[in-house]
């Protein structure tokens, strides 16, 4: 058995616990879109199309803003061909995942979608292909309340009130050369900043965010983000981090433990944003939209499912099944310790998007006429969405240690926790990263008093002891949260037992002690 002792002060704290750090991704690829939270004629589709036991499980799921509608397919997209009536929408080829776009669903659907959702929209700008002017006319279009050109249009597309959107990326993973509209650092951050200057100028109450690097691999990370902030710090609220993880030829114990490259990678942008805002002398902090991030495996890059390289014999399809990874309890585990590092790290990290929301390596999956159904990383997400309220806790953690092929010994044991005092609870998360021991905890309260134990629940290894036991169309619910058992408290400390391969949720009622 492996042992944890954490100390939860209640004067050591990060930050009020961010609203946004519980994000997800809609983009047009694949299947998230049509036949995930769009498909006119399914059983249960409303009048517009929009499937509405996606929608019951999105709200369940609990995801406060939605980034739409990339992604890579942004940096080709032209907004205006997803207005006005759907009959008259052209059709597109979409280059950055070799597909057909139908432009069925565009602005108006996906706002009306996010409010039935009870979401936020974070919408993207295509800055691969497009500039300045074509961002403004969309700012315009959007917010402006009438009586010019773009707003008129929109009001003639069937929307009096403006869309009040407050949140826009500035373009996706521009330094990727598998982007469409590839830049360097220089050429990015002077358009960033000058298309930051036009928006603001229609809208000077929004948010923008400017694109970093997109993982933590790329050559030109670090670099980037000093040389794109140097141009557009002053004009940009947050930079983007992206990021995914996979289990590589089973070495599980190395996966279950990259949060440990999560948090290094998200130091390394902060000290960059810092060292920039020194030596520029700014007074403004910019802040991290960590806006894709999530397990996602990348099996290949010219196959059937993953058309980074067009062959001749691939055909363009209308919404094909692309990256629907199934996920399984050492997923959900890992995606569980990601929510932590982003728990640690939310003084800084404002704003995160999951991604994607459905059927695209996500949490939710649905079959065209068929039903939907929750995959295992959906009970981290939606525990830690619901449950992390208040401030976030500074824990202190003495653990066993774990061994691991590329990040060394690591703790066995991985926590986050929040305080809500107007709720008199505190929340704890906990991962056991051990493939073979239970993981005995102990958690010791200090200006706190523990009163109850509220709830404890855990998601495992099913009986059967298979860690890549997933939910599939067939068997929905073989992956999910159980009551944790061996939980209580001894003379005011929390005593759990972590059963191997493991991530667990603890409310405790608390008192100022």
């Amino acid at each position: 058995m492996t042992h944890a002792r954490i100390a939860i002060d209640r004067d050591f704290t990060i930050a009020d616990v961010p609203r946004r750090l519980f994000g997800s991704f809609v983009e047009h690829m694949g299947r998230c879109v049509y036949t995930g939270i769009y498909e006119p004629g399914h059983p249960q589709a409303d009048e517009r199309g929009f499937r509405t036991d996606v929608l019951e499980l999105v709200r369940e799921l609990g995801p406060t803003v939605v980034r739409y509608p990339g992604g890579n397919f942004v940096s080709g997209y032209r907004w205006e061909d997803g207005v006005g009536p759907v009959g008259e929408r052209p059709r597109r080829l979409d280059g950055a995942w070799h597909t057909i776009e139908t432009n069925a669903f565009g602005l108006h659907e996906f706002v009306d979608w996010a409010g039935e959702a009870g979401v936020e929209v974070m919408e993207a700008v295509n800055l691969g292909t497009r500039g300045v002017e074509e961002a403004r006319a969309l700012v315009e279009y959007a917010n402006h309340p009438g009586g010019t050109a773009w707003s008129d249009l929109r009001r003639r597309n069937g929307a009096a009130d403006p869309f009040g959107i407050t949140l826009w990326c500035l373009g996706n993973e521009l330094d990727g050369p598998w982007q469409i509209g590839h830049k360097t650092a220089h050429e990015y951050g002077r358009l960033a900043q000058e298309t930051a200057k036009a928006m603001r100028l229609v809208d000077p109450s929004i948010e923008l965010v400017a694109v970093g690097s997109s993982n933590r691999q790329m050559p030109t990370f670090g670099t980037w983000e000093h040389t794109v902030l140097t141009h557009a710090y002053d004009e940009v609220d947050y930079i983007s981090m992206h990021a995914y993880y996979q289990e590589h030829d089973g070495d599980a114990a190395s996966f279950l433990a990259e949060a440990v490259d999560m948090d290094a990678f998200i130091d390394g942008v902060v000290a960059t944003i810092d060292a920039v805002k020194a030596a520029g002398k700014h007074r403004k902090q910019v802040d991290i939209s960590f806006d894709e991030w999530n397990v996602w495996y990348q099996r290949g890059l010219d196959t059937d499912d993953q058309p980074h390289i067009v062959s001749a014999s691939k055909q363009w399809r209308e919404h094909p099944r692309l990256i629907e990874d199934a996920y399984n309890v050492t997923d959900a585990v890992v995606v569980g310790t990601f929510l932590h590092s982003l728990l640690r790290h939310g003084d800084r990290v404002r704003i995160a998007n999951q991604a994607q929301l459905v059927n695209v390596i996500a949490p939710i999956r649905s079959e065209e006429g068929g039903p939907a159904w929750r995959q295992s990383i959906f009970w981290p997400f939606a525990r830690i969405a619901k449950l992390a309220q208040g401030r976030i806790l500074r824990l202190a953690v003495e653990s066993s240690q774990v061994p691991t092929a590329r990040f060394g010994d690591v703790d066995a044991v991985d926590a986050a926790a929040t305080w809500d005092e107007e709720a008199g609870t505190i929340s704890l998360f906990l991962a056991n990263r051990s493939l073979a021991e239970a993981g005995d905890v102990a958690v010791d309260l200090r200006g706190l008093a523990a009163t109850g134990v509220r709830s404890a629940e855990v998601l495992t290894v099913p009986g059967d002891g298979d860690r890549l036991s997933a939910n599939v169309e067939t068997d929905q619910e073989r992956v999910g949260l159980v009551p944790l058992r061996d939980v209580g408290l001894d003379d005011g400390t929390l005593r759990a037992t972590l059963p191997p391969l493991s991530w667990a949720a603890v409310v405790l009622d608390v008192r100022r002690a």
